[in-house]
């Protein structure tokens, strides 16, 4: 017969909540605790799948927790004897207790850091699982459902689990290239960071340690619902998921737009054409219907600018910040043999800042990033100077449609740049397609 099990609380009943042992911590700094302070909570951290590092999470309840707290001990592979949900019992007695970089925590008197790690010999001595019946108690732990992830970045939330739906990660993460969880130098993992938004507006970090079993793994296209444990380093909030089943995103599927694209809602496909932007007025107009406004990096779209009475539209990255990508899409008919004209002029050049594409299979005001394009750029001459004011509007070359171009499609004016880096203003007049 299995023999029975026998399972004993090892401290006695707690003395204080856990609310009240974190408010104990100072401002800044530590103190030690020198009394027994006992107190309950359930963990919510796993470091099952590596991206936990020697640290064990927990929250004073189950689920609608008032608080949250992190021991820090010098121990692997916490998950073995304190899985996800096992209620335990702590004895602070001995420890430091303080704000460490950002985030309230426990653990050992160390010489070399204000809170150390709990050394793996010492640890039974501060935590315990507290039995139920004759085996220690496991319980299913409820994410604090939060309507944003600026409602998430509170410290409130700190050290404990909650979940945001309507997540995704930013385009960045995904295209051009799909990124990974985490990246990987000369073979080996390192801690990466990847930036994910809410439909709400919201923005925050998922963190990933460069052990992260998941590590390789694509991060998923689509939007949905996010669990993590909410963590700070110094000012940052960092998010942390346990295991990609907190990551309910699916790979591919619907994504939310946070800078939508404007115009498209006269699209015809001419198989002629002479715009010259005269047609349409209001300085800074960025809704032009027979043609599609779309900015897939950034938040800045083609604007339609006067100058010595003649209309444009124009583009740039300075005084911005991050990655600027907005393309102008062009309805056409392509005939082979016709050739592809416009007017460029460039402002304040700093870096090379136009490329222009053709497309057969873009789904007008829909995913971009999903059309397959070919570059023509090389067909063009595109001013690099002046490099201080404004050149002028002159003619930037021709293209010849191709024989292998034919039927209804799309002329793509894409401006790249960065608010750190590539600046350059560029104007665009004149489209022909004769």
């Amino acid at each position: 017969d299995t023999p029975p099990i026998a399972c004993n609380n090892k401290f006695d009943a707690p003395n204080i909540t856990l609310a009240d042992f974190k408010a104990m911590a100072p401002a800044t700094g530590y103190v030690l605790i020198t009394e027994d302070k006992i107190f309950d909570a359930y963990v919510i951290s796993s470091d099952e799948n590596g991206n936990f590092y020697k640290t064990i999470s927990f929250q004073d309840k189950p689920e609608n927790p008032t608080a949250g707290l992190q021991m820090e001990v010098d121990r692997a592979s916490n998950y073995a004897d304190f899985p996800v949900g096992t209620h335990i019992r702590i004895n602070a007695k001995g420890l430091r207790l303080g704000l460490d970089r950002g985030t309230v925590k426990i653990g050992s008197v160390d010489p070399n850091f204000a809170i150390g790690r709990i050394p793996g010999s010492l640890f039974s001595r501060y935590i315990s699982a507290v039995c139920d019946g004759n085996q220690m108690e496991v319980v299913n732990i409820t994410p604090t459902e939060l309507a944003s992830l600026t409602v998430a970045a509170d410290p409130k939330y700190i050290n404990t689990l909650v979940t945001v739906p309507n997540v995704q990660f930013n385009i960045s993460e995904i295209y051009p290239i799909n990124k990974t969880y985490i990246d990987y130098v000369a073979g080996a993992g390192v801690d990466s960071d990847r930036k994910i938004e809410d439909a709400a507006g919201g923005s925050a970090t998922l963190r990933s340690s460069g052990f992260a079993s998941y590590g390789a793994t694509l991060l998923p296209k689509g939007s949905g619902s996010l669990t993590f444990v909410v963590s700070r380093y110094n000012a940052n909030y960092q998010m942390l998921i346990r295991s990609l089943k907190d990551v309910n995103i699916p790979a591919t599927g619907t994504r939310f737009d946070p800078t939508p694209p404007k115009g498209g809602t006269a699209i015809t496909y001419p198989t002629t054409l002479a715009e010259t932007f005269e047609s349409f007025s209001g300085n800074l107009l960025e809704v032009f219907p027979p043609y599609i406004n779309d900015p897939v990096f950034g938040n800045r779209y083609w604007q339609l600018r006067t100058f010595n009475g003649n209309n444009y539209i124009q583009l740039g990255a300075n005084s911005g910040s991050g990655a600027y990508e907005t393309f102008f899409v062009v309805p056409v008919t392509f005939t082979p043999g016709k050739a592809l004209t416009f007017d460029v002029n460039v402002g304040f050049y700093v870096g090379d800042a136009l490329k222009v594409y053709t497309s057969t299979d873009y789904t007008p005001m829909g995913d971009i990033t999903d059309a397959t394009l070919t570059d023509i750029t090389s067909n063009f001459t595109i001013p690099k100077t002046p490099t201080s004011g404004y050149g002028n509007l002159g003619p930037a070359g021709s293209y010849t449609i191709p024989a292998t171009l034919t039927g209804k499609g799309y002329v793509m004016f894409k401006y790249v740049g960065n608010g750190s880096g590539v600046t350059t203003t560029i104007q665009l007049d004149n489209i022909k397609v004769q």
